[in-house]
């Protein structure tokens, strides 16, 4: 009972770390326009305040996955969500008493943004270790619900905290930050390393093996995360702009709408999660269908303009990413051993910030350009994805299941014959 205890709350404090990390953009959201008028600055410059985490933490992720494969999870977490948190102390602080506070908020987004990199990826990596088996992948699809749930509060925990003050959301991301460090430290217990790790140049020709072997199928799984993400934050960025324009729905009411498609995609990362076990047929099953799902959602999406039947149509979407995510999860996660999983994992979290932060700009330029060749561009993207998860993902064989896979034994043997 204790052990279960103990377990459950591991758990707890893991999922806190994706739900950090996507508060990150979400949560400014609502308040751009007004920091738009309160620093005096240009709608392209406040959008930079987006831009600028994500680019930050796409650059800093690979890193911090070496290092926290070098050292230990929590060494990297811990640090990372302290520098997400004074990020945010700063330009909340710059907002309120400097004049120039903008630079200050690009700075603090900065900050932000690297902080941000030594969170979800990591705690994917943290997940691999910590949980094997069927188990490993039900919390995985609860780290994903976590980020998908992240994405449906953010932006209506902003809109309450902008009624306070406009820079409130800035003040906010500290004390996120410190409930999930207390977690970790306290709840998180790490199994020691038995074997010191390996050089740099030692483990940098393990990475060459893994995608030597792997890599293939590891660029398809992580161009579809990057997809699911870019399209999901796309289309997003275009429902936003529509209900302001057209519907004047603004603020709280605004974010509650928009929660909508996202809160499918968090419900149905998590079902998911919680179902595929260390199925690998089915997970790639799942893939393909879920990106299926999408085409089908994004090509119906020509046809409706009207606010609900659009909606409606959008969650069928939202379903399918929360069918896909979940399960690229479980196969990265599962795809290299322990000693060089930080890495992999980060990288794909890298890719999912690069698919996030294109998103807008790019559905920004479509949307100036054509509403219907928006949406069936969209769904030939998800089709040409889909068709390449068909095709390139492989499956492993059932005797490889509830073993580490043949990648991993490659590694073990390189280690032991370079160190």
């Amino acid at each position: 009972m204790a052990k279960k205890m103990h377990k459950g709350l591991a758990i707890l404090a893991i999922s806190s770390i994706p739900l950090i990390m996507t508060l990150g953009n979400s949560m400014l959201i609502p308040i751009l326009p007004q920091m738009e008028k309160e620093l005096g600055v240009s709608a392209f410059r406040v959008s930079l305040t987006i831009t600028i985490f994500s680019i930050a933490a796409a650059i800093a992720i690979p890193v911090l996955g070496y290092l926290s494969d070098r050292f230990s999870r929590k060494a990297i977490i811990v640090p990372a969500l302290t520098i997400y948190g004074l990020g945010g102390l700063l330009a909340g602080v710059a907002s309120a008493w400097l004049d120039n506070a903008y630079l200050w908020v690009i700075v603090g987004r900065a900050l932000q943004g690297i902080g941000a990199a030594g969170t979800a990826p990591i705690a994917m990596a943290l997940t691999g270790d910590l949980f094997k088996g069927a188990e490993q992948s039900k919390v995985l699809g609860l780290v994903e619900a976590s980020n998908g749930f992240g994405k449906v509060l953010s932006p209506i925990v902003g809109s309450l905290l902008a009624l306070i003050v406009w820079y409130g959301p800035f003040f906010g991301f500290p004390i996120f930050c410190v409930i999930s460090i207390l977690l970790t430290i306290f709840l998180v217990k790490e199994k020691k390393k038995k074997q010191q790790p390996p050089s740099l140049g030692n483990y940098l020709k393990g990475l060459f093996t893994v995608f030597k072997h792997e890599g293939r199928w590891l660029f398809t799984a992580y161009l579809a995360g990057a997809t699911g993400l870019f399209t999901l934050f796309g289309i997003l960025f275009y429902l936003s702009d529509v209900l302001e324009t057209e519907y004047n729905i603004n603020g709280v009411l605004k974010g509650c709408v928009l929660a909508i498609p996202l809160l499918f995609m968090m419900t149905t990362s998590f079902t998911t999660g919680s179902k595929i076990g260390k199925n690998h047929h089915m997970m790639k099953m799942l893939i393909v269908f879920g990106l299926i799902m999408m085409t089908a959602s994004f090509a119906s999406l020509v046809f409706f303009t009207r606010l609900v039947p659009f909606i409606s149509v959008l969650v069928v979407s939202s379903i399918g990413t929360g069918l896909v995510l979940p399960c690229l999860n479980s196969f990265i996660t599962g795809s290299v051993g322990k000693a060089r999983r930080g890495f992999v994992t980060s990288l794909y979290g890298s890719v999912r910030f690069l698919g996030v932060a294109a998103g807008p700009p790019v559905y920004g330029w479509l949307m100036n350009w054509s509403r219907t060749g928006m949406f069936l561009s969209t769904a030939a993207l998800t089709l040409l994805v889909g068709l390449l998860c068909l095709l390139l993902i492989h499956v492993k064989k059932k005797k490889d299941d509830e073993q580490d896979d043949t990648t991993h034994t490659l590694f073990k043997k390189l280690q032991l014959t370079t160190e």
